[in-house]
């Protein structure tokens, strides 16, 4: 074995630690083949892509690079459950990318990073109801002291820019006649998972006001897209279908949600981290408010199938009615709109997962956890 296949293994199996020591950190940064320092400037951003291996952060990172092939990501995941390297596959062996598994509650790794970057973009977090709703623990841990880790982290090493991804439902929810959520809607959440994003919200202001850190937060509708984890609703519903399976409602199929793909919220995030005035929020939406019921419908009709597929089961508890989103401060501001029509999109988003059956299917089976374990475990 040579030296540099040595150092690689070396890389491979503090990647594989779960607890990365700050020793261990250092060593890894140095063995990395581009100087972060070096583009340390105006034109070319590093990036610490936080959460880059979930369904919106690793569609995020293939949009940026394609976007600004001469900026630097460091993707920092710890990938739980819902995090899959192969969504990255694509993009692995650019020189400009690297990964780096690791927990945004590991304050040592966090403050070493941060040293490097001038440019946060926080998509780490718990995103699903159902789970908070049988144990909110992880949730308060990542969502709120991942995310004030994160702060602290661009608060000692210079003010880095930080942008914060958050999502419509820290607003609680609407009747039907109500008006959309916009940024000055009071904070409402009805759900531990909402409740905690709610707090690392307020905790990104907060470093604004008190420390006059450079931060935006976006707050984004129901996403939509390829790698979206199949546990959600539209992938869930397709997959299950190619499997011969129900699809299952919660209740009578009634509760509104606003739709955004994921590539117009991706462009939602440019436009603020690009456009944004520091220290305020943008609402990102798509403006497709539909019913759960209408969303099956439309599932079912592309795929050829009828009501006989469905099957309602008991509605979760603090099921919200209705979601919407008024993106009229992104669009007056930021020059941003969503660009995909809902029939586009999930009609593209139908054939993306009929054409990549291996993605998902290792998925549900839990192989998908075996690509980590070959490509960055000591071998």
């Amino acid at each position: 074995m040579n030296i540099l296949e040595r150092k690689n293994n070396i890389i491979k199996r503090l990647l594989f630690k779960k607890n990365i020591t700050s020793n261990e950190a250092k060593f890894l940064l140095d063995k990395i083949d581009f100087d972060l320092k070096s583009y340390n400037n105006e034109k070319n951003k590093t990036l610490l892509v936080t959460g880059g291996a979930g369904f919106i952060g690793s569609n995020f990172i293939q949009y940026w690079l394609k976007k600004y092939p001469k900026d630097k990501i460091i993707n920092l995941d710890k990938l739980t459950y819902a995090g899959n390297l192969e969504n990255l596959k694509k993009i692995e062996n650019n020189s400009n990318y690297k990964f780096i598994k690791g927990d945004i509650c590991n304050r040592k790794l966090v403050n070493i990073l941060m040293k490097h970057v001038n440019l946060v973009v926080n998509f780490a977090a718990e995103t699903h109801v159902d789970r908070s709703v049988l144990s909110s623990e992880e949730f308060v841990r990542t969502n709120v002291e991942g995310t004030r880790n994160l702060l602290e982290a661009a608060k000692n090493n210079g003010n880095v820019r930080f942008h914060h991804i958050s999502t419509d439902e820290v607003f609680g929810h609407l009747s039907l006649n109500d008006l959309a959520f916009t940024e000055k809607t009071a904070y409402d959440p009805r759900s531990p998972y909402s409740a905690s994003k709610a707090s690392s919200d307020h905790l990104v202001r907060a470093y604004y006001y008190t420390y006059k850190l450079p931060i935006t937060i976006s707050n984004c509708s129901n996403n939509y897209g390829p790698y979206q984890f199949p546990e959600k609703l539209i992938p869930l519903f397709v997959t299950n279908l190619i499997e011969g399976k129900k699809v299952p409602i919660y209740g009578n199929g009634q509760n509104i949600r606003d739709w955004i793909h994921v590539n117009d919220h991706n462009e939602g995030v440019d436009a603020v981290i690009h456009k944004g005035r520091i220290g305020e929020t943008y609402c990102l939406g798509g403006g497709n408010e539909l019913t759960n019921m209408q969303i099956t419908m439309t599932i079912l009709d592309e795929m050829g199938f009828g009501e006989e597929k469905i099957e309602y089961i008991k509605d979760r508890p603090g099921h919200d009615f209705r979601y919407a989103i008024d993106y009229s401060k992104a669009k007056n501001e930021l020059g941003w709109k969503p660009k995909i029509s809902f029939e586009q999109g999930i009609q593209n988003t139908i054939k993306w997962l009929i054409n990549n059956q291996n993605w998902w299917r290792k998925i549900k089976s839990g192989k998908y956890q075996d690509y980590y374990k070959k490509n960055y475990s000591n071998k």
